[in-house]
């Protein structure tokens, strides 16, 4: 469950915290919890994948305010930041509930 949550270091201010927080509790615990290891994988890849389609989308959307459509790209930045807020919580939930939870669209970078 802490893998999770520890994603939300990114939202209290943490640069990277984000991606810091599940990477260091999945590094200090994977080898003493074996449910850590799947937690830790699925967090840590979720959160590397909103932070790329935030970056692309902060691109595109800057890139598109030069011929005035770059607006057009804020409500999805605003729906990855709220899909990056509200996923660590629910599989948080799932994960002290006992439950493997998949994140959706979460791309497998960490094996």
């Amino acid at each position: 469950m802490l893998c999770h949550l520890s994603a939300l270091a990114g939202f209290i201010g943490l640069p990277l915290g984000n991606i810091l927080g599940p990477l260091i509790v999945w590094q200090i615990k994977k080898n003493e919890f074996p449910s850590v290891d799947v937690h830790g994988k699925a967090a840590l890849n979720f959160q590397i994948t909103a932070m790329i389609a935030g970056l692309v989308t902060a691109a595109a959307m800057f890139v598109g305010m030069f011929i005035c459509v770059g607006w057009l790209l804020l409500p999805v930045l605003i729906l990855i930041g709220l899909a990056a807020l509200i996923f660590p919580i629910i599989a948080g939930i799932k994960a002290n509930n006992g439950e493997d939870y998949k994140y959706p669209f979460s791309l497998e970078l960490v094996k």
